[in-house]
Formats: C-alpha cells, structure tokens, sequence
C-alpha cells in the first residue's frame, strides 16, 4: 500500500505489479528492450518478451487517470 499511496492510486497495490505495468507500457511505446533490461531485474532480454504479450485493456481506463501523478 506504501507504494500505492506514493503514486496517489487509492487500491492497493504491489511493486511487482506496478513494474510489470510500468515494462508493458515502455513497450506499447516502443522503447527498445536495451533501454528496459538494466531496470526489469531480468538477466536476458527473451525474458521482457512477456510484456510485449500482456495487454492493459481491462486496465488502460484506469492506468490512464493515475499515470500523470506517477511520481517519476
């Protein structure tokens, strides 16, 4: 919850979760997996293949009413 208040989103919410919306938006938005890696924790890129599968569609509407409060 910590993290969640941090970022101003009212439910709580993991830092896990938050990465793994924050590495599938970087890559909606096309930033190369070179720039993505040194900040995931992952040892080879293969492994951010997997944000490029996920989808924020169930999430996108809410994503976008917290996402210009993210504090970076």
């Amino acid at each position: 919850m910590r993290y969640a208040k941090l970022a101003g989103i009212e439910r709580s919410i993991s830092s896990h979760k938050l990465r793994h919306f924050l590495f599938t938006w970087l890559k909606k938005k096309n930033i190369d997996d070179a720039f993505i890696q040194p900040y995931s924790g992952h040892a080879k890129r293969d492994s951010l293949e997997i944000y490029s599968k996920l989808s924020l569609a169930d999430a996108q509407d809410k994503y976008n009413d917290v996402i210009g409060d993210f504090p970076i």
